[in-house]
């Protein structure tokens, strides 16, 4: 199965509409996601200017104005590939924990 069937098929299983989120556009992310630190959250906002609303964090969140960075989508098949079939879900400000995956 491709991804765009599972994350069309996630979308139908969650009641949820299936977004877009192009390449170009940017998520928040902090650094530890790319370290293996565990679980793995991610909380969607509406979509705004060039971002995707996305916003995707490792271990304890932080109020640090420096703990998410910007990434655009086309690299996060290298940080963080276990949300790819995730990413797809309408903005219902949905989190995920990757310890469930």
């Amino acid at each position: 199965m491709n991804l765009i069937s599972q994350q069309k098929g996630i979308c139908k299983q969650y009641g949820a509409d299936f977004i877009d989120s192009p390449r170009e556009l940017k998520v928040g992310i902090s650094d530890n996601v790319k370290t293996g630190v565990q679980p793995i959250h991610a909380l969607r906002h509406f979509p705004r200017g060039d971002t995707t609303g996305w916003y995707i964090w490792a271990g304890e969140y932080s109020e640090a104005p420096d703990f998410f960075k910007p990434l655009h989508v086309e690299h996060l098949d290298k940080w963080c590939p276990q949300i790819l079939p995730f990413f797809r879900l309408d903005c219902r400000l949905t989190v995920f924990n990757s310890s469930r995956w």
